[in-house]
Protein backbone atom coordinates (compact mmCIF):
# COMPACT_ATOMS: atom_id res chain seq x y z
CA UNK A 1 0.00 0.00 0.00
CA UNK A 2 2.54 2.64 1.18
CA UNK A 3 4.34 2.06 -2.73
CA UNK A 4 1.19 2.35 -4.48
CA UNK A 5 0.65 5.59 -2.44
CA UNK A 6 4.19 6.75 -3.40
CA UNK A 7 3.73 6.47 -7.28
CA UNK A 8 0.75 8.84 -6.91
CA UNK A 9 3.25 11.35 -5.61
CA UNK A 10 3.81 14.43 -7.94
CA UNK A 11 6.50 13.88 -10.37
CA UNK A 12 8.51 17.09 -8.75
CA UNK A 13 8.13 15.52 -5.46
CA UNK A 14 9.33 12.09 -6.81
CA UNK A 15 12.38 13.73 -8.85
CA UNK A 16 14.22 14.82 -5.37
CA UNK A 17 14.45 11.22 -4.62
CA UNK A 18 16.34 8.47 -6.23
CA UNK A 19 16.21 4.84 -6.01
CA UNK A 20 15.11 2.34 -8.37
CA UNK A 21 11.91 2.38 -8.46
CA UNK A 22 11.26 5.86 -8.51
CA UNK A 23 13.89 5.97 -11.63
CA UNK A 24 11.90 3.21 -13.00
CA UNK A 25 8.25 4.60 -12.69
CA UNK A 26 9.92 8.33 -14.04
CA UNK A 27 11.41 6.75 -16.83
CA UNK A 28 8.34 4.33 -17.79
CA UNK A 29 6.11 7.95 -17.59
CA UNK A 30 8.67 9.59 -19.98
CA UNK A 31 8.11 7.04 -22.51
CA UNK A 32 4.10 6.81 -22.43
CA UNK A 33 4.28 10.55 -23.10
CA UNK A 34 6.42 9.60 -25.94
CA UNK A 35 9.25 12.23 -24.57
CA UNK A 36 12.08 9.43 -23.70
CA UNK A 37 15.15 10.02 -25.98
CA UNK A 38 15.90 6.40 -27.19
CA UNK A 39 19.44 5.91 -28.21
CA UNK A 40 20.44 3.99 -31.84
CA UNK A 41 21.39 0.14 -31.21
CA UNK A 42 23.93 -1.02 -33.75
CA UNK A 43 23.17 -4.05 -35.53
CA UNK A 44 25.36 -7.08 -34.20
CA UNK A 45 26.24 -8.10 -37.44
CA UNK A 46 27.89 -5.24 -38.76
CA UNK A 47 29.71 -4.37 -35.57
CA UNK A 48 32.67 -6.78 -36.04
CA UNK A 49 33.91 -4.99 -39.58
CA UNK A 50 33.17 -1.50 -38.05
CA UNK A 51 35.06 -2.55 -34.90
CA UNK A 52 37.99 -3.42 -37.14
CA UNK A 53 37.94 -0.36 -39.24
CA UNK A 54 38.14 1.85 -35.72
CA UNK A 55 41.42 -0.36 -34.56
CA UNK A 56 42.66 0.56 -38.61
CA UNK A 57 42.12 4.35 -37.31
CA UNK A 58 43.93 3.51 -33.95
CA UNK A 59 46.72 2.57 -35.68
CA UNK A 60 46.89 5.33 -38.09
CA UNK A 61 47.13 7.65 -35.42
CA UNK A 62 49.94 5.64 -34.34
CA UNK A 63 51.87 5.76 -36.71
CA UNK A 64 51.52 9.73 -37.60
CA UNK A 65 52.62 9.88 -34.27
CA UNK A 66 56.22 8.11 -35.23
CA UNK A 67 56.16 9.98 -38.91
CA UNK A 68 56.14 13.02 -37.00
CA UNK A 69 58.41 12.38 -34.49
CA UNK A 70 61.10 11.24 -36.56
CA UNK A 71 60.76 14.34 -38.92
CA UNK A 72 61.07 16.53 -35.67
CA UNK A 73 64.24 14.05 -34.82
CA UNK A 74 66.09 15.21 -37.96
CA UNK A 75 64.69 18.64 -38.07
CA UNK A 76 66.11 19.01 -34.37
CA UNK A 77 69.54 16.84 -35.01
CA UNK A 78 70.32 17.81 -38.42
CA UNK A 79 68.69 21.36 -39.50
CA UNK A 80 66.80 19.87 -42.73
CA UNK A 81 63.40 18.90 -43.52
CA UNK A 82 61.89 15.61 -44.85
CA UNK A 83 58.59 14.79 -46.05
CA UNK A 84 56.37 12.63 -44.52
CA UNK A 85 56.23 10.63 -48.11
CA UNK A 86 60.39 10.42 -48.47
CA UNK A 87 59.95 9.05 -43.77
CA UNK A 88 57.71 6.30 -45.14
CA UNK A 89 60.16 5.44 -47.75
CA UNK A 90 63.15 4.36 -45.45
CA UNK A 91 64.63 1.77 -43.92
CA UNK A 92 66.28 0.96 -41.16
CA UNK A 93 69.35 1.25 -42.72
CA UNK A 94 69.20 4.13 -44.13
CA UNK A 95 68.91 5.88 -40.73
CA UNK A 96 72.89 5.18 -40.39
CA UNK A 97 73.21 7.29 -43.54
CA UNK A 98 71.46 10.22 -41.88
CA UNK A 99 72.53 9.97 -38.48
CA UNK A 100 75.96 10.25 -36.69
CA UNK A 101 75.29 9.62 -32.96
CA UNK A 102 74.53 5.77 -31.68
CA UNK A 103 71.87 6.89 -29.64
CA UNK A 104 70.01 9.23 -32.57
CA UNK A 105 70.86 6.23 -34.70
CA UNK A 106 68.89 3.48 -32.36
CA UNK A 107 66.06 5.82 -32.17
CA UNK A 108 65.37 6.50 -35.77
CA UNK A 109 65.50 2.78 -36.33
CA UNK A 110 63.03 2.01 -33.55
CA UNK A 111 60.58 4.86 -35.36
CA UNK A 112 60.91 3.48 -39.02
CA UNK A 113 60.63 -0.02 -37.27
CA UNK A 114 57.54 0.83 -36.08
CA UNK A 115 56.39 2.77 -39.42
CA UNK A 116 56.87 -0.27 -41.68
CA UNK A 117 55.11 -2.40 -39.11
CA UNK A 118 52.11 -0.60 -38.59
CA UNK A 119 52.12 -0.19 -42.22
CA UNK A 120 51.83 -3.68 -42.87
CA UNK A 121 49.18 -4.17 -39.96
CA UNK A 122 46.95 -1.57 -41.66
CA UNK A 123 46.93 -2.71 -45.10
CA UNK A 124 46.06 -6.15 -43.59
CA UNK A 125 43.36 -4.87 -42.36
CA UNK A 126 42.15 -2.94 -45.34
CA UNK A 127 42.76 -6.10 -47.13
CA UNK A 128 40.77 -7.43 -44.99
CA UNK A 129 37.95 -5.52 -44.75
CA UNK A 130 37.29 -4.81 -48.76
CA UNK A 131 36.98 -8.71 -48.47
CA UNK A 132 34.49 -8.97 -45.96
CA UNK A 133 32.44 -5.32 -46.18
CA UNK A 134 30.76 -4.14 -49.12
CA UNK A 135 28.90 -0.94 -49.95
CA UNK A 136 25.14 -1.24 -49.31
CA UNK A 137 23.09 0.51 -52.47
CA UNK A 138 22.16 3.17 -50.65
CA UNK A 139 25.56 4.46 -49.67
CA UNK A 140 27.02 3.38 -53.42
CA UNK A 141 27.09 6.71 -54.37
CA UNK A 142 29.45 8.42 -51.09
CA UNK A 143 32.06 7.46 -54.19
CA UNK A 144 31.32 9.90 -55.91
CA UNK A 145 32.55 12.64 -53.06
CA UNK A 146 35.25 14.21 -53.31
CA UNK A 147 38.11 13.08 -51.17
CA UNK A 148 36.02 9.35 -50.34
CA UNK A 149 37.36 6.25 -51.09
CA UNK A 150 36.42 2.92 -50.17
CA UNK A 151 37.65 2.82 -46.93
CA UNK A 152 36.29 6.12 -46.11
CA UNK A 153 33.15 5.21 -47.65
CA UNK A 154 32.67 1.78 -45.60
CA UNK A 155 33.54 3.87 -42.73
CA UNK A 156 30.84 6.23 -42.88
CA UNK A 157 28.43 3.59 -44.15
CA UNK A 158 29.17 1.40 -40.98
CA UNK A 159 29.20 4.97 -38.35
CA UNK A 160 26.29 6.59 -40.11
CA UNK A 161 24.08 2.95 -40.08
CA UNK A 162 20.56 3.68 -40.99
CA UNK A 163 20.36 7.35 -42.24
CA UNK A 164 16.63 7.52 -41.26
CA UNK A 165 17.89 8.14 -37.68
CA UNK A 166 18.41 11.85 -38.35
CA UNK A 167 15.27 13.66 -39.65
CA UNK A 168 17.56 16.74 -41.17
CA UNK A 169 20.79 17.45 -42.42
CA UNK A 170 21.20 19.33 -39.20
CA UNK A 171 21.18 16.50 -36.74
CA UNK A 172 23.60 14.48 -39.14
CA UNK A 173 26.04 16.88 -39.51
CA UNK A 174 25.70 17.58 -35.76
CA UNK A 175 26.20 13.64 -35.01
CA UNK A 176 29.33 14.49 -37.02
CA UNK A 177 30.66 16.99 -35.00
CA UNK A 178 30.91 19.37 -37.82
CA UNK A 179 28.64 21.85 -36.31
CA UNK A 180 30.27 24.68 -33.41
CA UNK A 181 29.18 24.15 -30.07
CA UNK A 182 27.98 27.58 -28.44
CA UNK A 183 25.54 28.73 -25.09
CA UNK A 184 24.54 32.12 -25.49
CA UNK A 185 22.23 34.37 -24.04
CA UNK A 186 20.78 37.93 -24.62
CA UNK A 187 23.09 37.66 -27.89
CA UNK A 188 25.98 37.15 -25.78
CA UNK A 189 28.03 34.23 -25.63
CA UNK A 190 28.36 32.18 -22.30
CA UNK A 191 31.06 29.60 -23.51
CA UNK A 192 31.17 26.17 -25.47
CA UNK A 193 30.02 22.91 -24.16
CA UNK A 194 29.03 19.36 -25.45
CA UNK A 195 31.77 19.70 -28.39
CA UNK A 196 32.51 15.89 -27.75
CA UNK A 197 28.54 15.01 -27.85
CA UNK A 198 28.85 12.81 -31.41
CA UNK A 199 30.86 10.68 -33.13
CA UNK A 200 34.47 10.68 -33.33
CA UNK A 201 34.67 8.89 -36.39
CA UNK A 202 32.40 10.02 -38.30
CA UNK A 203 34.15 13.78 -37.61
CA UNK A 204 37.97 11.93 -38.90
CA UNK A 205 36.42 10.47 -42.25
CA UNK A 206 35.00 13.84 -43.16
CA UNK A 207 38.02 15.94 -41.94
CA UNK A 208 40.22 13.26 -43.62
CA UNK A 209 38.06 13.57 -46.64
CA UNK A 210 38.40 17.21 -46.85
CA UNK A 211 42.28 17.25 -46.64
CA UNK A 212 41.70 14.70 -49.85
CA UNK A 213 39.28 16.90 -51.90
CA UNK A 214 41.11 19.98 -51.12
CA UNK A 215 44.38 18.88 -52.81
CA UNK A 216 42.93 16.88 -55.77
CA UNK A 217 39.70 18.83 -57.14
CA UNK A 218 40.23 22.70 -58.11
CA UNK A 219 36.23 23.63 -56.69
CA UNK A 220 36.96 22.85 -53.66
CA UNK A 221 40.49 23.96 -52.83
CA UNK A 222 39.11 27.58 -54.02
CA UNK A 223 36.51 27.26 -51.18
CA UNK A 224 38.92 26.51 -48.92
CA UNK A 225 41.41 29.19 -50.03
CA UNK A 226 38.59 31.72 -49.60
CA UNK A 227 37.55 30.50 -45.71
CA UNK A 228 41.45 30.65 -45.30
CA UNK A 229 42.11 33.54 -46.27
CA UNK A 230 39.40 35.38 -43.81
CA UNK A 231 40.15 32.78 -40.68
CA UNK A 232 42.58 29.38 -40.62
CA UNK A 233 43.62 26.34 -42.29
CA UNK A 234 42.19 24.54 -39.34
CA UNK A 235 38.69 25.96 -39.36
CA UNK A 236 39.03 26.28 -43.78
CA UNK A 237 39.56 22.33 -43.38
CA UNK A 238 36.98 22.02 -40.88
CA UNK A 239 34.21 23.95 -42.95
CA UNK A 240 35.24 21.95 -46.09
CA UNK A 241 34.43 18.86 -43.86
CA UNK A 242 31.12 20.47 -42.88
CA UNK A 243 29.86 20.75 -46.69
CA UNK A 244 30.82 17.42 -47.32
CA UNK A 245 28.87 15.97 -44.43
CA UNK A 246 26.04 17.61 -45.82
CA UNK A 247 26.49 17.07 -49.16
CA UNK A 248 27.11 12.91 -48.07
CA UNK A 249 23.59 12.98 -46.10
CA UNK A 250 21.69 13.95 -49.10
CA UNK A 251 23.79 11.66 -50.92
CA UNK A 252 22.85 9.02 -48.94
CA UNK A 253 19.15 9.44 -48.37
CA UNK A 254 17.88 10.81 -51.69
CA UNK A 255 20.55 7.84 -53.42
CA UNK A 256 21.98 10.72 -55.82
CA UNK A 257 25.60 11.43 -56.62
CA UNK A 258 26.97 14.32 -55.62
CA UNK A 259 26.47 17.34 -57.24
CA UNK A 260 29.80 20.06 -57.17
CA UNK A 261 27.58 23.43 -57.67
CA UNK A 262 24.55 22.50 -54.97
CA UNK A 263 27.90 22.05 -52.08
CA UNK A 264 30.09 24.73 -53.20
CA UNK A 265 28.50 26.83 -55.74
Amino acid sequence: MKRVIQFILPIQRRLKHSDDIRDAFHLAHLLKLGILPEGYIYPKKERPVRDLLRKRLFLMKHKTSHILSFKNMVSRSLGIQISSNEVKRLFEEDVEKLFQQEHLILAGKAHIATIRFLKEKITGIEKAILKKAVLRDEYSNLLTVPGVGKILALTIMLETGDIRRFPEVGNYVSYCRCVRSNRTSNGKSKGEGNSKNGNKYLSWAFVEAANFAVRSYLFVRRYYQKKTARTNSIVAIKAVSHKLARASYYVIKNQEVFQPKKAFG
